[in-house]
């Protein structure tokens, strides 16, 4: 059975969101929404149970994963059977280094929803007409504004922000670092509470953008 092609950014194209929405989850003491705390593995989590990781293979591939809990109605492997559905087979005509992540994923006790492969060039899919729940996880760091959206999101409220104009500017160059994050760019983003250790740590922050550089 033929794949689908996927139209998402390329690996290269989501790190610089990716890594700076780690830079600020981990300067708010919030590491678990997003980081590469494992080697090669990108981790997206909406904090409500659903959740997107990137598994990074050789020759500039990837494999991209994931589940939405509610919206999910893609059931493989065992969870067919747990939740008496018919299975989607997620890996219907994919390569072999597609499995290995899955795999590693099932035998971690958590379920998956979709498997989106990156050959180095395209991303794709089997050919399935079940929602898969990818796009209700509203991932922030398929676009510019949605990552933009999701920083300002954690620090909305927060005394002596940049007015709108410097702020935009400041949160665009966190991102414009590609993860080569700085404590200037964290602390131009958050305002002076950066100073307040009981709310940020700012070289959490920049720690969790520069495991991202192992790309």
């Amino acid at each position: 059975m033929p794949l689908v092609p996927i139209d998402l950014p390329t690996p290269p194209q989501l790190r610089p969101r990716w890594a700076a929405l780690a830079a600020i989850s981990a300067a708010r003491s919030d590491g678990h929404a997003c980081h590469a705390d494992v080697p090669g593995v990108w981790r997206y989590d909406d904090g409500g149970g659903n959740w997107i990781e990137l598994h990074q293979v050789s020759e500039g591939r990837a494999v991209l994963l994931g589940h939405d809990h509610e919206a999910s109605e893609t059931y493989y492997g065992e969870a067919a059977s747990v939740f008496d559905q018919p299975e989607t087979d997620l890996l219907a005509g994919a390569p072999a280094w597609w499995g290995p992540p899955v795999r590693r994923t099932l035998d971690g006790g958590a379920w998956v929803g979709f498997v989106y492969g990156f050959d180095g060039a395209a991303w794709q899919r089997a050919d399935y007409t079940a929602e898969d729940g990818f796009g209700s996880i509203r991932f922030p760091a398929l676009g510019d504004e949605e990552t933009l959206n999701w920083i300002y999101a954690q620090v909305e409220g927060f005394p002596g922000l940049p007015e709108a104009a410097q702020w935009d500017a400041a949160a665009g160059a966190l991102i414009a670092a590609d993860a080569e994050v700085t404590p200037a760019h964290i602390t131009a983003v958050i305002g002076p509470q950066s100073d307040d250790p009981a709310r940020w740590d700012t070289a959490a922050g920049v720690a969790a953008a520069h495991r991202f550089l192992t790309m």
